[in-house]
Formats: C-alpha cells, structure tokens, sequence
C-alpha cells in the first residue's frame, strides 16, 4: 500500500491519533492513549454548542417581558390570591323585629318583677305533706296603698295597709285541671293559738302566715304559693285592660257599695268591677253570691288577659304590667317564672266553685264546711284528681 503524502495533515497508519480521533478500524481509544481535552474556551470547527437558558426579566407593568413577545418557555404568572374572609353573620330585619318583639315580650315582666312587693308567708308550726300539682292562696284585702286620691275619694277609704280580706280564693292546677275554690270570709274555722274564728279574721291577727295555717288546717290543702290583690289590683288591670264584660242575673243598686248597674252583660270599669265584685246586700245569698262575682270578675280579667290585643300592642302591655305589679303582694319563695305559672293559670279555663258548706248550727249568719261535700272537693284537690261536679256549686250549696 502506498504510503500517504508527506503534508496531508493525516497521521500515519499505526500511530495513535489514527485510530481514534479520526475513525479507523476502531473508534474506541486504546486504553494507554492519553486523551486531549480542548482548552477551555477553545472550541472545534464540528462541536455543537449548547446555549445556556436565557435568564428571565423582570416584567414590566403591562405583564410581558421588556422587548415584546413572550418567549415559548416561559409560564404565566401565578393568579395573587385574594385573602379569605370569614362569613359575616347578617340578621334579616324580620327576623330582628321578631328578637325585639320577643325582648319586649320578656323583659316587661322581668322588669315589673322587681317593684313587687314580697311578704313571708310560710306558716309556723306542721303542715300537709307537698302534693301533686299547684296550689295558690289569692287573698283579696282592704291594701289601698296603690289608689290614687281621686279613687279614695269615691271609695271612702284611706290608705290602710290591708288588715281585712273579703276574698279568700284557692286555685289548684295539675293533671287534675284547674279548679278555683272560693271559701267565704265568714266561714268559721280553726285558727291556730286563737281558738274558733271567722277565717278572716286570721288575716287581721297574724296576717298571710297565719291565714295560710288556717286555711291548711281547715283544708287539709298545702299552699305553694301566696298571692294578695288590694283595691287598685281589680281598678287599675281592669282600666289597662280598657274594662271587662260583667253579666249580673239581676238589677244590682248597692250605695254601700257604690253600685248600680242593670241587668245583663255589660262593659265596666276599674271602680264598677270592684263595687260589683264587693256588694254583698243585694241578692239573698249575701257573701255566697258576691264569692261568685269575685270569682267572675278575677275570670274576666284572665279572659282579656290572654287576647292577642294584649300583647300585639305595647302601651298596653306595659300598662298591664304595671298595674298588676303595683297592686300584687306574692310570698317571698316565688320566683318570676312561679309568678308566669300563675298568671297563665289565671288565664285558662277553670272550675269555679265555692267550698260546701252550711249554715252554722249556732249562727245562721256564719257557715261551717259540710263535712261531707267538702271533704270529696278537699281530697280531689289534695289528690290532683277531677273534681265531682257535684261538689262544685257556684255557692257552695247543694244542687237541689
């Protein structure tokens, strides 16, 4: 073979650069061939150069990099997040006429709880076992600290501080229903350390706690509760009310009692309701007949009490509050939630009756409780059970 010309620039067969830098019969190096690295920034005609990814810019206001368009491989940037807000809570305006309605409708009576007066009522001495249901005293009394001049006026009364009581009332609730027992003020009964009295007459010796004996002791009835009406507690509910409807079965003229009203149903006053509910020398039965107009008009006012008027309108709302509280004495056990129990017990419907009773054998102008009607009224009470019809007259007599 001939040899290659001297100044070609090609290696000669069999030396080491032949073989591997220029693609002879072996492209692998041998393993004692030192190889040549290019110096750095020194580059072969034949190399391919790899550039270096261009560093991104700072984007100007407009959101593109500074010189135009958008290079292919640069990504948007990131949306900014809007920070989380936390849900507000917002109160429709119906929804908060009807919390402010509901405020009113609660803190009325809340408040006028505070400006009644308390009195101790709790007896001394034993009493009956705690019963099934509830048990209120309503004691009506001569307390006319709470009318106006002009109202003492009309009544010829001054401001005595309650030592009589005309009405003497027991309302009972429980599974039982309702039952509103009037037990007449001359009725004689045991008072405890004073002997055979009239009952009321415990009222103006000891004043509540030794009524609330006397009327457990002649009962066998526990009280829970003690409530006390004077004068302005029929006067003044009765005008917040706007007056009540009364029905006398009769022409009634009492000028003792400053009455004088026809028969039949009729709208009345404060002063007309009281003087209708205090005669008592009209019809024949005397204080058994006026224990029953009590009894009506006490009815009447929780009649009025529960009509939407009372509470869709809030002048009278507060009106009647007020009156009630003004003139109303209750024990110092109750509580304003004792107090509502009450008042809705006043307004539903009850049995009204009067305690069997019967002419006092030494006195016809004083009775005694019939030891045998009474007794089956008592225990009904007593037991939280229906009342016998037949125990429960609107006088206390025997139907005949």
């Amino acid at each position: 073979m001939a040899d290659r010309p001297q100044g070609s620039g090609v290696p000669e067969k069999g030396t080491p650069e032949y073989d591997w830098l220029y693609g002879g019969r072996s492209q692998t190096p041998p393993a004692d061939a030192t190889q040549q690295v290019p110096a750095q920034g020194q580059q072969r005609p034949d190399e391919t150069r790899v550039m270096p990814a261009a560093r991104r810019e700072a984007r100007g206001s407009g959101g593109q990099p500074p010189g135009g368009t958008r290079t292919a491989t640069s990504a948007p940037p990131p949306k900014p997040q809007k920070p989380r807000r936390r849900p507000r809570f917002r109160l429709g305006l119906v929804p908060l006429l009807l919390l402010l309605v509901l405020g009113y409708l609660v803190g009325v009576p809340l408040y006028h709880w505070t400006t009644i007066d308390k009195v101790d009522a709790e007896p001394s001495g034993a009493r009956p076992d705690d019963q099934p249901g509830t048990n209120y005293l309503i004691v009506g009394s001569d307390k006319a600290d709470d009318l106006s001049d002009e109202q003492r006026d009309v009544l010829k009364t001054g401001p005595r501080g309650g030592t009589n009581t005309d009405t003497i009332i027991v309302l009972h609730t429980g599974s039982g229903g309702r039952t509103m027992m009037s037990i007449p003020r001359d009725t004689l009964a045991e008072v405890p350390g004073h002997g055979t009295q009239m009952i009321n007459a415990a009222f103006a010796l000891g004043k509540a706690p030794l009524l609330v004996a006397s009327v457990e002791k002649l009962t066998g009835i526990h009280i829970d509760h003690y409530v006390e009406l004077g004068f302005g507690s029929v006067i003044n509910t009765v005008d917040a009310f706007g007056g009540v409807e009364i029905c006398p079965k009769q022409d009634m003229k009492d000028p003792m009692a400053r009455l004088d009203v026809k028969k039949g149903c009729q709208e009345v006053d404060g002063l007309t309701a009281l003087a209708y509910s205090r005669s008592r020398h009209v019809t024949a039965l005397s204080d058994l007949d006026r224990v029953a107009r009590q009894r009506e008009v006490i009815s009447a006012l929780g009649s009025e009490a529960k009509t939407p008027w009372t509470f869709v309108n809030p002048v009278r709302y507060w009106k009647i509050n007020a009156a009630a509280a003004g003139a109303i004495r209750v024990d110092e056990g109750m509580s304003p939630f004792d107090l509502g129990k009450f008042a809705l017990a006043m307004t539903g419907d009850s049995q009204t009756c009067t305690m069997p009773n019967l002419s006092a054998p030494s006195d016809p102008n004083r009775i005694i409780a019939d030891p045998d009607r009474a007794k089956v009224l008592f225990n009904a009470i007593i037991e939280d059970t229906e009342v016998p019809k037949a125990a429960c007259t609107p006088t206390g007599r025997a139907r005949s």
